[in-house]
């Protein structure tokens, strides 16, 4: 604790940078986490209601049950009503777009956890540069005084232990985070799925009665 304390008062302004990017860390791991609770719907039960009013082509009721399910599911799912009564044949592409909006608010702030990952360690080792240069400066000055060179070299490897702290708990909740919106982008695809499966079988009947029309 009197380690800690003394690296406190002497590395403060190199301790400082790393203290900001642990409270960036905590605020948009509870943002994203609050966002995604939000956010989360069962989409297992959602599909196959989906599903029933697809088959016999009740939109409306499609586009109520997108709306009951809110969210960014909810969202989604109604965009693709929409798409899906306007322009079938470029339905994938203009789903697409959609989805990857969507994707947007999924990944937002997601880069600034990847960047604290990236640099929180090395501002550890460069506190830990200045406050070993500053021990070697003041051994040289004062004379060979263990119990201050161990003080010094402790206070400086906090630095490094505080910087790698940071650095693993924004890569294990950017990663977290990572891997729950390739959840949602698997759901947005099960939803564009089902409705190609529609569009495709409505496609089919349309060239099938026309042949027989022509024959």
């Amino acid at each position: 604790m009197e380690l800690l304390l003394h690296s406190i008062q002497l590395d403060w302004p190199v301790l400082l940078p790393i203290f900001l990017c642990s409270l960036a860390t905590i605020a948009v791991a509870i943002d994203r986490i609050a966002f995604y609770r939000a956010n989360k719907r069962n989409v297992i039960e959602f599909i196959p209601r989906l599903q029933k009013n697809l088959a016999t082509n009740n939109l409306v009721g499609a586009q109520n049950l997108a709306v009951q399910c809110g969210g960014i599911i909810g969202e989604v799912t109604e965009e693709a009503v929409r798409i899906f009564s306007e322009q079938k044949k470029g339905f994938s592409r203009s789903f697409d777009i959609a989805s990857a909006l969507a994707t947007r608010k999924l990944e937002h702030r997601l880069t600034i956890l990847g960047t604290i990952g990236g640099v929180a360690p090395f501002l550890g080792l460069f506190g830990t540069v200045v406050r070993i240069l500053y021990t070697f400066q003041d051994l040289a000055s004062q004379g060979n005084q263990s119990a201050a060179v161990a003080m010094g070299i402790g206070s400086a490897l906090i630095a490094t232990a505080f910087g790698l702290g940071v650095a693993i708990v924004a890569v294990v909740c950017y990663n977290s985070f990572q891997s729950t919106v390739r959840r949602f982008e698997d759901d947005f695809q099960l939803i564009k799925l089902l409705f190609l499966s529609f569009a495709d079988s409505e496609e089919d009947s349309n060239v099938q009665s026309k042949s027989s029309v022509a024959l």
